[in-house]
């Protein structure tokens, strides 16, 4: 039986019946999907019968690498939840990512030991320069595509934020600013809409950036979460016309670094109380008092405080089932530490694209693994009253 897997696998490598070996497989996998899908559904495809849990809503093509060579499948999507099909490797795009990255340091010169150190860093016992060549082409085409794809539907909340990885330049180490956008749309998903590598986070920069997305389809755009930058705040207002929401974290760590050590936790209980209010006036109106309470005795964190209050309460004119997830950077800051992560393993890119190699993918990764997760970042319900067309019901009619 080995023997014979064996000369199965040769013949599918050497011989002239590769494209029939390699329709099967699609043929195969295609087939497993369907009848998954169908059980899932409780009812075959456009199959009516009170049974059905579930209907079907088009697909998405996938890229699988097989033995018999690349396969491409489509993969079903549901109406109601998500559906991600066992026998693929979700986890594969960033892998081919690394590797396109040390091929990039082969052609830019860096040392022999320093590419060795990163192979073993990766886990990895080597790879030749074919393989290397033929995974750089297609990660590219998968990467491109992801980051230029059009933006549909309307997207109220967007998340954005900057992380800094070096890389050479002109024969100098420099850090360069890698910037994220992650929205929400009124269907309560959450996929990340873009990015874009840079010099720094000057106000043309991220003005770019926003009208890049623009030209792209996104529109609805109510509130934009990001840190304090002045940059990002004149670009929003330019570009997208949306509220801006100062991150909370970010405000209160600014705050109580005017607090003092033995005063940093009365502070924070303090304006955490404006926080807790149940609409935005009563927020308004006790961060009012908590700024005058303090201002006797810190009269500058009081100031800061005068100064801040429109931006940092912004996230309490929303949904109140959203304000948890809205008031702060930290759902990106999650996912620019898993960044950060990977890219220390490189250290140091041999050029710019091989920035947007490495993150796109890891940012692609992302998504697939966001779209597979069976909740939604919010609910349909919570979400109605952001959208552009609102949903309108018939009134029950009587008996």
């Amino acid at each position: 039986m080995t023997n014979a897997t064996m000369a199965l696998a040769e013949l599918a490598e050497k011989g002239a019946d590769v494209d029939v070996l390699r329709q099967m497989v699609q043929f195969m996998a295609q087939r497993l999907m369907e009848l998954d899908v169908d059980t899932r559904c409780g009812a075959g495809y456009d199959e009516k019968t009170p049974e059905r849990l579930n209907s079907r809503n088009g697909y998405r093509e996938r890229t699988w690498d097989t033995r018999a060579g690349s396969v491409e499948l489509k993969i079903p999507k549901l109406r109601q939840g998500s559906y991600f099909p066992e026998f693929l490797e979700p986890r594969r795009t960033a892998e081919k990512a690394l590797t396109a990255v040390i091929q990039e340091a082969y052609v830019h010169g860096i040392s022999t030991r320093s590419v060795d150190d990163l192979v073993k860093a990766l886990g990895m016992t080597g790879v030749s320069k074919s393989q290397v060549s033929r995974l750089c082409g297609e990660l590219d085409e998968r990467v491109g595509a992801f980051l230029n794809r059009q933006i549909e539907g309307d997207w109220p909340y967007l998340w954005i934020d900057a992380t800094y990885v070096k890389t050479r330049e002109a024969g100098r180490i420099v850090s360069v600013a890698v910037i994220v956008a992650v929205g929400v749309s009124t269907e309560g998903q959450r996929e990340v809409l873009g990015l874009k590598v840079g010099a720094s986070e000057a106000e043309p920069f991220w003005t770019e950036f926003l009208r890049s997305l623009n030209r792209r389809g996104l529109r609805g755009v109510k509130l934009v979460i990001s840190d304090s930058h002045e940059g990002i705040k004149a670009a929003v207002q330019k570009v997208l016309k949306a509220t801006w929401q100062r991150c909370r974290v970010h405000f209160m760590r600014n705050v109580l670094a005017h607090a003092g050590k033995q005063g940093r936790r009365v502070v924070a209980a303090f304006i955490a109380t404006a926080f807790a209010q149940e609409d935005a006036e009563m927020a308004r109106s006790q961060w009012r008092q908590v700024a005058d309470q303090l201002r006797p005795k810190v009269a500058k964190l009081a100031l800061l405080m005068d100064e801040a209050e429109a931006d940092v309460l912004a996230f309490m004119s929303f949904p109140k089932d959203h304000r948890p997830k809205i008031h702060s950077t930290n759902p990106l800051e999650r996912l620019n530490g898993e960044i950060k992560r990977r890219t220390d393993v490189v250290g140091i890119f041999p050029n710019e694209d091989a920035i947007t190699r490495l993150v796109g993918a890891i940012l692609l990764e992302q998504n697939d693994e966001w779209a597979v997760q069976r909740a939604r970042y919010m609910t349909l319900e919570t979400m109605a009253p952001l959208s552009e067309d609102p949903i309108f019901t018939l009134p029950a009619v009587a008996a």
